[in-house]
């Protein structure tokens, strides 16, 4: 008895395994075709960052405009484009803001596929017109010193100067050089969406 038990476990441990695999898959398969085998020809406007080494902080410490705690993780499963600008938004910081939505609704039936989140990098309140344009994007306080820990940036520029791009499990993968170019943005996503099998 005791052996036909052991058989059933070690059985039913194969099975486990093997769903595990299968649910897997897609999400490997999807990672080694954009990190790792990369297509010849294939060319990115934005620039690729090792997603390992930069998941979401744990500590982060962002909260939502009420002041109640709320965190990236709540959008895990989804892309996002993200956009770190202090609350008194300069016009390029507006464009930005609005190109976000641009960019999103420009992906089609992807669109479902991507979260817009602003990351507000100070105390300062928000134009309520301006929240009105950017209908849709979720927007979270945040501390500057937390972001510059987090968020690399390009020689002369700071973290307000990019649009980033975080992957469905968590992992910043993409930043967009400062006054990004809307059409190859949008190029970028399209390709992430086609070769992604994740969010």
């Amino acid at each position: 008895m005791q052996t036909e038990h052991k058989a059933k476990q070690k059985a039913g441990r194969w099975k486990l395994l093997a769903v595990v695999a299968v649910c897997a898959a897609p999400m490997i398969f999807s990672y080694l075709t954009y990190y790792v085998i990369k297509p010849e020809g294939r060319t990115n406007y934005g620039a690729l960052i090792d997603p390992k080494a930069h998941p979401i902080p744990p500590a982060l410490g962002t909260v939502a405009l009420d002041g109640k705690a709320a965190t990236l993780d709540q959008f895990k499963g989804k892309w996002i484009m993200l956009q770190p600008a202090p609350g008194q938004c300069d016009k390029p910081c507006v464009d930005q803001l609005i190109a976000m939505r641009q960019l999103r609704v420009m992906q089609n039936k992807g669109m479902e596929r991507i979260e817009r989140v602003w990351l507000v990098t100070d105390e300062q309140p928000l134009s309520t017109e301006l929240m009105k344009w950017i209908d849709g994007t979720h927007m979270l306080r945040v501390k500057p010193e937390a972001l510059k820990a987090w968020l690399p940036t390009e020689e002369g520029t700071q973290v307000t100067d990019h649009l980033y791009l975080i992957d469905p499990l968590g992992n910043l993968m993409m930043r967009f050089p400062k006054n990004a170019d809307p059409k190859k943005v949008s190029k970028d996503l399209s390709k992430l969406l086609k070769a992604s099998a994740i969010g």
